[in-house]
Parts: structure tokens; C-alpha cells; sequence
């Protein structure tokens, strides 16, 4: 089990394939996706690692989160998120995951919080039917109907279906597909709809229910810290 990675999701477009047709992918943009801490099993009781994207303004983070920052050396970070890892596919503190990661084809697990629709009734949050247009019925057509009156216990459960609060859910799409990658600008495009907004914040790692294609980077694609400072970059 290797680490996902933390995106930024861009937009959708399209992609034109050899035989002319086109399909339609949602662009994610790694924005400086590097490990942070890691969670190791003699110390912590499991494996894993915390991974930070985007650049977060220092005043605007706890005396706790400067410190930790402090201590991995890294530049603070918006956005933290922990993968699960194998032993053996654990990260070094300092290194930076490449758009590489993933190879096209391969199927990812993606998650990512819904739009937010606000206070919506039944129908549109649970595509009831509605009550009839005609028959007596007047003013209340859009209306959920029943809600377990007449039943024993003549009462309303819990969880029952009613309107409310609309969206704005954590939700994970399994089995999509990576239809290209971009190393240079940091980019994963992938096949079909992403949950989330534009500029929302997104998790991707390989699919629990796929087997892991041959030629995918183990424990990952990462860009060293040295490599990074050598080059004349940030770290």
C-alpha cells in the first residue's frame, strides 16, 4: 500500500484521443504536495505519512503547527492530510510526490467534499416523486407526503429521508481512471467527474478494489530534498 496524494481540483476539460474521439477528465494540480511528518509502528503503533500542500501564511497557523513545520523544516503548509502505508513504502520527511505517481490507466480511489446546495427540499435532495398534480392536491405538490404516522410505532425514525441541509459531504469515488499526466505543470487529469468544487481540496490513492499496475513508482515518485535545494529551489 503506497501513499495518496493531496490535489487542488482545477476544473474539467477534454482530451482528444488517437482515434479523434474526446473524453472528458477533471484536472487536479499538485501544489507542492510534501511529506511532512511520518507515523512510525515502534513509536506510534502504525505506519503512515502526513502529507502538506499549498503555502499557508505562518501568522495564520497555531504556535503548535510552527513548530512541527519548524522541526520537519518545511515551508507551512494549507492543507494536511494522512495516508496509510506499508512499512516498506514509507517517505522520507522532506520529499516532494511528483505528478508521476499514478500512470495513465491505472484505477484511483478519489475523495473530496460535494457542492453545497443549502436548505433543499425532497425532492431535490432525494428525487422523490412529489405528491399528485391533481386529485385533491393543492399547494403542497412538491411536498415529501407521509413520514410513518400511520405505522407501529406511529412515529418519525431517525435518518428518515426529509429535507435539509443539501451537500457539503465527504464522499469517495472509487475505480476512476487516470487519463493522462502533466510532470512539468504537476498535473493529473482524470476520467469523468470529481467530487468537490473548483479550487477544493482533493484526495487521490490507488483503488483498495484494482490491482496495482506493474509499472507504477514504488514506494512513489518524489523529488528529494537535496535534489530540490540543489537545484535552487524552496524546500
Amino acid at each position: 500500500m503506497r501513499t495518496g496524494v493531496i490535489t487542488q481540483k482545477v476544473g474539467m476539460t477534454r482530451l482528444f484521443l488517437e482515434d479523434g474521439k474526446h473524453v472528458p477528465v477533471t484536472v487536479l494540480k499538485l501544489d507542492g504536495c510534501q511529506v511532512v511528518a511520518t507515523r512510525k509502528l515502534e513509536k506510534d503503533g502504525y505506519t503512515a505519512v502526513q502529507l502538506g500542500s499549498g503555502f499557508a501564511k505562518p501568522k495564520r497557523l497555531t504556535k503548535a503547527d510552527r513548530g512541527n513545520f519548524a522541526k520537519a523544516e518545511v515551508e507551512p503548509k494549507k492543507k494536511l492530510a494522512e495516508f496509510r502505508v506499508d512499512p516498506a513504502n514509507l517517505l522520507e520527511i522532506g520529499d516532494v510526490i511528483k505528478a508521476d505517481h499514478f500512470v495513465a490507466g491505472q484505477k484511483v480511489d478519489v475523495t473530496g467534499v460535494t457542492l453545497g446546495h443549502g436548505f433543499s427540499g425532497a425532492m431535490k435532495r432525494w428525487n422523490f416523486r412529489g405528491l399528485e398534480a391533481t386529485h385533491g392536491v393543492s399547494i403542497s405538490h412538491r411536498s415529501l407526503g407521509g413520514t410513518g404516522g400511520r405505522q407501529d410505532p406511529g412515529k418519525t425514525f431517525k435518518n428518515k429521508k426529509m429535507h435539509g441541509h443539501f451537500g457539503v459531504d465527504r464522499v469517495t469515488t472509487l475505480n476512476l481512471e487516470i487519463a493522462k499526466v502533466d510532470v512539468e505543470r504537476g498535473l493529473i487529469m482524470i476520467r469523468g467527474a470529481v467530487p468537490g468544487s473548483k479550487g477544493g481540496w482533493v484526495m487521490v490513492r490507488d483503488a483498495v478494489k484494482k490491482p496495482l499496475p506493474k509499472d507504477v513508482p514504488m514506494p512513489g515518485s518524489v523529488q528529494k530534498r537535496e535534489a530540490k535545494v540543489a537545484a535552487g529551489g524552496e524546500v
